[in-house]
């Protein structure tokens, strides 16, 4: 097939990328034209052996740990597409007020002056998500530390036509762009200058996770352990469930390394093997705990292209077929030797992809504690699990329209499906397992163990 790569290294250039951002596109692009496309088959990998993997719950309390020596980054350069909005998901509220950057601000703010430890936060944002973001932020005057950078910029990639892989030229250039995937981030960190800086200042670790996981707090017994053993990159995963079977899971390579596979990895006839819980049975969290200086070293032998697995996404654009080139950052796990994977419980694990996991959270299932961090005290100690109509809940202008005087209590509730279209009221309780089929309003009612036809 012809190659368009020259075109592409000429849009890139137009956009002002730097040249290791092109040169990563490059490599995926050669990998593309060669017919690569990014899957991992069964045949390459293997479960995960026990030695590569920690339990928290055997890990001892630490009596210290270095949080001196420890930074916070979140990635926050979603948009929250799926739910249909157009701006950081992160500006959305989901306690009172607050939204899930007052959230974060407040946690690292509190933790600060409980430790008397200058932590840095650092967001990473996309090129859709910065602006709107770090406005908001400004409420927060303290949040910025001097010298540490409060965020840096994910690049983005050209979108290539799946018919003949030459750039999409959509009238709305934006459309023409992607993130490149939170697997950038490694390189990122190096071309911004942000990891140079944070070692010079005397820091050695850092802890990252997605801002739209509230579950992903500073853990001292985790950090103590991630410093006491030297380990150069940790993941926390969590025990998959049927739920779960669809995600992305943990894995090894024949050699014995640690790597992760995701959903858009997995060939089509190997999706039985890929959805087996018992056989591959965590999941990555996107927690992960990295040591800068090892860090350092493997961008320097590597040029500072990470060998991350290419994730070839096919999308769609006004019609047209398209390939996005991503990464994911815990494709790293497969970069670092002696890397580990630590078991966590679920409460780590409480991400908002959908007005399901946004109905949880805005609910009395959660409580925000005096620390700022979110606590799950739902009666049966796990997250209830919802589904909601996509024609009626999907859309977050939809879904709010229907709770706009309330959001159901859902501390004593085990599973919700609405498969109606339901406008909830004042006063209303669900409790034990309930099903909603039918259309209505519902006001001052109590629903527990029941289905409504």
């Amino acid at each position: 097939m012809k190659s368009y790569l020259n075109e592409f290294v000429e849009l890139m250039r137009k956009e002002g990328l730097e040249d290791l951002t092109i040169q990563s596109f490059s490599n995926s692009y050669y990998k593309i034209l060669e017919g690569a496309t990014g899957t991992l088959s069964e045949s390459e990998i293997e479960p995960p052996a026990k030695e590569y993997l920690i339990d928290y719950d055997k890990l001892e309390s630490a009596e210290s740990s270095p949080l001196e020596k420890l930074a916070v980054i979140k990635l926050n350069g979603g948009l929250g597409t799926s739910m249909g909005l157009k701006k950081a998901k992160t500006l959305l509220k989901i306690k009172g007020e607050y939204n899930f950057l007052d959230v974060i601000a407040r946690q690292i703010l509190h933790l600060r002056k409980v430790s008397g430890k200058d932590i840095p936060l650092i967001l990473m944002h996309s090129f859709n998500t910065q602006k709107d973001s770090l406005s908001y932020l400004e409420k927060y005057s303290r949040l910025a530390l001097p010298h540490i950078p409060l965020d840096f910029v994910q690049n983005k990639f050209p979108k290539i036509l799946q018919s003949d892989l030459s750039p999409l030229k959509n009238e709305n250039n934006n459309l023409n762009w992607n993130p490149p995937g939170h697997g950038e981030i490694y390189t990122v960190l190096a071309i911004s200058g942000v990891l140079d800086k944070l070692i010079t200042q005397g820091f050695e670790f850092a802890f990252i996770s997605n801002s739209d996981n509230l579950g992903a707090v500073i853990d001292e017994k985790i950090l103590a352990h991630f410093a006491e053993e030297n380990i150069p990159f940790m993941m926390e995963v969590c025990k998959r469930t049927k739920m779960d079977k669809k995600g992305g899971h943990l894995a090894q390579s024949k050699k014995r390394q640690l790597l992760l596979r995701e959903t858009a990895q997995c060939p089509d006839d190997e999706l039985a093997l890929f959805q087996d819980i018992d056989r591959y049975s965590y999941f990555n969290t996107n927690n992960l705990w990295v040591n800068l200086k090892a860090l350092k070293q493997r961008l320097y032998e590597t040029r500072y292209l990470l060998p991350l697995t290419m994730i070839l996404n096919k999308k769609e654009v006004d019609g047209e077929k398209v390939y996005q080139v991503e990464s994911a950052m815990g494709a790293a796990i497969s970069v670092f030797k002696n890397s580990r994977a630590i078991i966590v419980n679920r409460d780590r694990f409480a991400p908002v992809k959908t007005t399901n996991d946004m109905l949880a959270i805005l609910s009395d299932a959660y409580e925000l504690t005096s620390e700022n961090k979110l606590k799950l005290i739902n009666e049966y100690g796990k997250v209830p699990h919802i589904e909601l109509n996509d024609k009626y809940y999907k859309n977050i202008n939809d879904f709010e329209k229907r709770f706009v005087k309330g959001i159901p209590s859902l501390r004593k509730c085990k599973s919700l499906e609405v498969a109606g279209d339901v406008y909830f009221g004042k006063n209303v309780e669900i409790r034990g397992d309930v099903k909603i089929a039918k259309d209505g309003v519902l006001n001052n009612i109590i629903l527990e163990d029941e289905a409504l036809n």
